[in-house]
């Protein structure tokens, strides 16, 4: 079987902390798979309001996922104090490329987590339509 292998950005856009919580843990004793793919989502909302935005006005437009990639490289646990960095990868007129590197330290040894990418298409859900990546946005992407 192909193995999935995420290579990330150069840059960090930014780095936020997110607690493991006890409804997080499956019956392996661990954090779920799917609820990695919540953290995920809860890291690139925080990165919007870090900038002033949601992700259903991000300067007039909307934020729809069309592509997510989750590489798991070790388990996470309760209560686990997860360090997520976010890296822009390729921009094009209607979407852009988030990159995350879910990561923890236990007994003063860093553990990586997780690599994962979301494809997000800027979108206006009143009219069902592909917009442009406003160009608010496209800065802070590049900075």
């Amino acid at each position: 079987m192909a193995r999935l292998s995420l290579q990330l950005p150069k840059k960090i856009l930014t780095t936020v902390s997110i607690s493991v919580r006890i409804t997080d843990i499956n019956y392996g004793n661990h954090v779920g798979n799917s609820r990695i793919v919540e953290i995920i989502h809860e890291a690139r909302v925080q990165f919007l309001q870090q900038n002033g935005f949601t992700e259903l006005d991000i300067a007039g437009t909307s934020l729809i996922m069309s592509e997510l990639q989750v590489e798991y490289k070790n388990e996470s646990f309760y209560p686990d104090l997860l360090h997520i960095d976010i890296y822009c990868g390729e921009i094009s007129k209607v979407s852009f490329e988030l990159y995350y590197k879910i990561s923890t330290k236990r007994h003063q040894q860093d553990i990586l987590i997780a690599l994962a990418k979301t494809g997000m298409v800027c979108y206006d859900y009143n009219i069902r339509k592909i917009r442009h990546v406003p160009e608010e946005l496209k800065a802070i992407l590049l900075s």
